[in-house]
């Protein structure tokens, strides 16, 4: 399970550098892709097939199930970490996402988050995630 945050910067050519307690989890080379939020998602390699079977697993018959196969998949890249414990976000994954320079990676059960530090700062209020827990705890949530 992935939890915690940490902030980076990428470098020039458009590298990141995971954590070390991520990459011990996520091994050499994993997925990056889209999210349906403004960030990216990282996925392992047992996460991403699981994730893709539920995919495969949809209606091939409805426009909706096509759509959505194809803003994952399209998107998709596999990374591998180099010596410095880096990886290279493609430059269409970087724009989807807005991620220029500063980021921040958060982990969030069997995937990680990446996010421009402008986005992730203003992504959600405590008043709003107060609302979304009690609407939650509606439905069965325990905090």
């Amino acid at each position: 399970m992935f939890m915690g945050e940490y902030s980076h910067s990428l470098d020039a050519k458009g590298r990141l550098i995971i954590p070390a307690k991520y990459r011990e989890a996520l091994g050499n080379a994993f997925v990056v892709t889209k999210s349906l939020d403004k960030c990216l998602c990282i996925y392992d390699t047992e996460s991403w097939n699981a994730f893709t079977a539920r995919l495969a697993a949809l209606p091939h018959n409805t426009r909706e199930q096509r759509e959505l196969v194809r803003f994952f998949l399209s998107g998709a890249s596999e990374v591998e970490v180099d010596k410095q414990g880096r990886i290279l976000l493609p430059a269409n994954l970087r724009a989807a996402a807005g991620i220029d320079r500063d980021v921040v990676l958060a982990g969030v059960g069997d995937k990680i988050e990446i996010w421009s530090k402008e986005a992730w700062e203003g992504n959600i209020s405590n008043e709003e995630i107060n609302r979304i827990a009690e609407k939650m705890m509606g439905e069965g949530l325990v905090i």
